[in-house]
């Protein structure tokens, strides 16, 4: 179900761990990442991940900000979404 599942987008300079430390505050907060696309265009990370959080026990809010703090620890810009606002956001 698309409620169960979450966006996150990052953007930053290329550094090295940034799939390393945000695989393991997924990890830790048991989310399980289905889809994962990154690429670096002259030295600027893009990274769009698709995870599912329906068997975390954790709150989609503690996850968000856990992955912001991350994000800001990596001195990324990091974007955390619902996939179901994501597609009604992108539905014409």
């Amino acid at each position: 179900m698309s409620e169960d599942k979450i966006i996150v987008t990052i953007l930053g300079k290329d550094v090295v761990g940034i799939v390393a430390e945000i695989a393991t505050v997924l990890a830790k907060y048991q989310v399980n990442i289905e889809d994962i696309r990154q690429t670096i265009m002259q030295g600027c990370f893009m990274m769009f991940l698709l995870a599912d959080i329906s068997k975390s026990k954790y709150p989609f809010k503690e996850i968000k900000e856990a992955l912001i703090k991350s994000g800001k620890k990596l001195g990324m810009e990091i974007w955390i979404q619902k996939k179901e606002i994501f597609d009604k956001m992108h539905t014409i």
